[in-house]
């Protein structure tokens, strides 16, 4: 159940994903920037950077959710990433998945 459960919450991200770049006409060298935020940083990022996509995951979800998706769009995980664990998730309270082009600030 648990697998399935993750399994949905990454296609219909990525799903969502596809769908925006294509209605903001993301060109092949535009890619979405992935995050694991608390609700102060998903707000910040909605304030700068236009489109974001945010979803709230639960927090034993979020990790697998998040490294699924980076695989999926074939990015690497950063040293900081590769660093958290469940314990760290929910200790830093993120508990959102947030994409965003960084070539895209909100103006």
């Amino acid at each position: 159940m648990k697998e399935q459960t993750i399994e949905n919450q990454v296609k219909m991200y990525l799903y969502d994903l596809m769908n925006t770049a294509k209605e903001h006409g993301f060109k092949a060298d535009d890619n979405w920037e992935l995050s694991m935020v608390t609700d102060t940083e998903r707000i910040k990022i909605q304030k700068d950077y236009y489109p974001t996509i945010a979803t709230k995951i639960i927090p034993e979800f979020l990790l697998q959710v998040f490294h699924l998706t980076k695989f999926r769009l074939k990015q690497s995980l950063n040293k900081n990433e590769e660093s958290l664990n469940n314990r760290s998730v929910v200790n830093n309270e993120l508990n959102y998945i947030v994409a965003f082009n960084p070539k895209r600030p909100r103006t």
